[in-house]
């Protein structure tokens, strides 16, 4: 049998840190395509909340370069599904859109907590191993909580439909992070809980 607690003292943090760059760069680039696909659909039916998808799709292009600049000095590369990130978060914010604009606030909140959830890990194990990288994290852990807050402020209700819709996309979003790494995701979650 395979000792996992040895195999996870032997692991190089270089290869956790390369993979945290790899999932964070394709997930903004995932939420990108999300705030994209929303926008061109409210625009034509709720043109009132353009203003504040667009601000936050701009916070996460600045994010998606932050995550991209950082990556040569550490070795990593971007993610081998980036086109599965374009087109799930684009079928994601314009299926979301299509719903309603509570859908679309419904939507942010569930991508962003699992964001939240995924950085606040990455901040234990970033903590002693890459003090530049966790303070950019940290950085736009606050701009991807306002998000979240925002999200939450705006529905106006939370029936049913958030009760199915947050799981479902935060399972989904569960998902394309273990893709990105293929499967890997579950051995940098071990390690960062052993941090």
């Amino acid at each position: 049998m395979i000792d996992l607690s040895s195999k996870l003292a032997n692991r190089d943090p270089a290869i956790t840190i390369r993979r945290i760059l790899k999932v964070n760069h394709a997930g903004e680039f995932g939420a990108i395509r999300i705030y994209g696909a929303q926008i061109t659909v409210a625009r034509q039916l709720f043109p009132d909340i353009v203003p504040s998808l667009e601000e936050m799709r701009d916070d996460e292009i600045n994010h998606c370069r932050l995550f991209r600049e950082a990556m040569p000095t550490r070795s990593a590369k971007p993610c081998r599904i980036m086109s599965l990130w374009s087109l799930g978060g684009y079928v994601l914010g314009f299926l979301a859109a299509l719903g309603g604009r509570n859908t679309v606030w419904i939507c942010t909140e569930a991508v962003e907590s699992a964001v939240h959830r995924h950085l606040e890990d990455q901040l234990a194990f970033l903590a002693s191993r890459d003090p530049d990288l966790h303070a950019l994290i940290a950085s736009i852990q606050e701009q991807e909580l306002a998000h979240l807050n925002e999200a939450e402020n705006n529905q106006k209700r939370r029936g049913l439909s958030r009760a199915m819709l947050l799981p479902v996309i935060g399972g989904l979003t569960d998902l394309m992070i273990w893709l990105s790494t293929w499967g890997d995701s579950s051995w940098m979650r071990a390690e960062m809980a052993r941090a």
